[in-house]
């Protein structure tokens, strides 16, 4: 809670933290500093203080408790790793197994340290720490598929989920409510926000921390995994001085990272962009960015009627989650801006469905919206260890039966269905053992053309906009990525996987 630096500078220490109550003992108590540094930590913690004096033998004594303090030190926020911890840790691991060692070889206060310093290392975009009966389980999100790395004893977890709670500001003696919080890692190279969530189990409290990690959404637009054909349909698109783009699919789909490089790529001097999120993840310069607060009334809604008065050129509203929402959004469209927002459906054709049964007008939607981006994100088949992966006939003949019902008018160019070869990664250490590194995108698009534009009403079906859409040239995505897959940037496994063939 007290900072190694502020207790040398101002002789002071804190000695007790019960949740409801904190004390500290100082040398000087009357020094105006100590006071000032009491007031943050019991707003901070909604705690009452004390103050409480000691000697210069005592407080030396008192310091010597932080030569066993963690490694992770804490920094108002956040907490910063050393670039020597950094390189320590990380150079021991190689292998999730080797998580494993270091763990069971480290100091509880070094788990934290290792933890953090091995997500990092192997570019996890979660951490997953959950309770079971007999141990606490460590798992990392890589490329979007959870992986066991680690296991831990329950009593070290009591102490690891105390200070993670105290650095993303959350209180350490609630365990039976949710709570969310985050903090900040502070390193040499550049630092990097941390979004976490507390929830009670059967067992104890499960932890996820989300590493918002800048670069995730430095991706440029040509980097996304458009093919040729619908990279021009897209560009065309977001180009046009008006009209509403949205982006289908489930959370983590890749949603926000097409949002940011479409936004990027239209970052102009010249053009004035605002963003409406909840949260703000990552920060991007050039960009006007607004941060949702439900407890004060400022929604998606209204938010968006006071960025009208800041006479945007491009918003992007990080939801559209009721009707509210979608007629100011359809109302900026209308009005001269390019609006960029997301949906929750399984598909690009279900999007149109949605906004109608939040109850949108058919007559509005359709002038309004240009074009909907449904996809996924499927894992890219490791280079380093990448053979040739032959099917079995009943699969081909799934696989051939799929492509062969791309229609002339996508523009794509169709492979020839007897000479299919496809791919996987048999897994070395640059992957990690997993045959995958790293994720593109597949897509489906519907640009609205008039015949869409004169189908809508109140009761049309997704599968009436997927017909009338597929007749129009749409790849649904599971012929983009059987697409890719016979390019040799994924696996059949894979597509199948995250597409389930449809």
């Amino acid at each position: 809670m007290v900072s190694e630096e502020q207790s040398t500078a101002l002789k002071v220490v804190c000695f007790l933290h019960t949740g409801s109550e904190i004390r500290v003992a100082a040398v000087n108590p009357e020094d105006e500093k100590i006071k000032e540094l009491l007031f943050q930590l019991t707003e901070r913690y909604k705690a009452n203080g004390a103050i409480y004096q000691i000697t210069e033998e005592s407080f030396r004594l008192a310091k010597k408790a932080y030569a066993n303090l963690p490694k992770i030190k804490l920094i108002i926020k956040g907490v910063k790793i050393t670039d020597t911890e950094l390189e320590k840790f990380q150079s021991a691991m190689a292998t999730f197994a080797d998580i494993q060692k270091t763990v069971q070889g480290a100091s509880v206060t070094d788990v934290m340290t290792i933890v953090i310093a091995a997500a990092l290392k192997f570019d996890s975009s979660d951490i997953h720490v959950e309770a079971e009966e007999h141990q606490i389980v460590v798992r990392y999100r890589l490329d979007g598929v959870l992986q066991e790395v680690a296991s831990l004893p329950h009593e070290a977890w009591k102490r690891i989920i105390s200070r993670i709670k105290l650095v993303s500001g959350l209180k350490i003696n609630i365990t039976e409510n949710p709570q969310d919080g985050r903090f900040t890692i502070f390193m040499k190279n550049g630092d990097t926000d941390v979004r976490v969530s507390t929830i009670p189990t059967n067992w104890g409290e499960s932890v996820v921390m989300r590493i918002l990690k800048p670069t995730a959404v430095d991706v440029p637009f040509v980097s996304l995994g458009w093919r040729p054909a619908l990279e021009k349909k897209i560009l065309r698109e977001i180009e046009k001085p008006h009209g509403m783009i949205v982006t289908t699919g489930p959370t983590g789909s890749g949603k926000t990272t097409t949002l940011y490089a479409i936004l990027k790529k239209l970052n102009q001097p010249g053009v004035k962009i605002i963003t409406l999120e909840d949260p703000i993840e990552y920060k991007v310069e050039g960009l006007n960015q607004s941060q949702i607060d439900q407890s004060k009334n400022y929604t998606f809604a209204a938010g968006l009627r006071s960025i009208l008065r800041q006479d945007p050129d491009i918003i992007m509203v990080g939801e559209i989650r009721d009707l509210e929402t979608a007629d100011t959004a359809i109302n900026a469209a209308l009005t001269g801006h390019l609006l960029l927002s997301t949906v929750h459906t399984n598909s690009a054709s279900g999007a149109l469905p949605r906004f109608l049964s939040m109850g949108v007008k058919p007559f509005l939607l359709a002038p309004s919206l240009n074009a909907i981006v449904g996809q996924r994100l499927v894992r890219k088949v490791c280079e380093k260890c990448k053979v040739e992966d032959a099917q079995a006939p009943e699969r081909l003949e799934e696989i051939k039966k799929i492509l062969g019902e791309i229609s002339p008018a996508s523009g794509e160019t169709i492979p020839d269905l007897t000479q299919l070869k496809f791919y996987k990664g048999t897994g070395c250490p640059l992957c990690n053992n997993t045959g995958y590194k790293g994720r593109i995108g597949i897509y489906e698009v519907i640009i609205m053309d008039d015949a869409i534009r004169a189908s809508l009403s109140d009761k049309i079906s997704e599968y009436e906009v997927q017909k009338l859409a597929l007749t129009q040239g749409m790849v649904t995505m599971a012929q983009d990525g059987l697409l890719k897959a016979i390019d040799g940037v994924t696996s059949i496994e894979e597509v199948f996987r995250v597409t389930g063939g449809e």
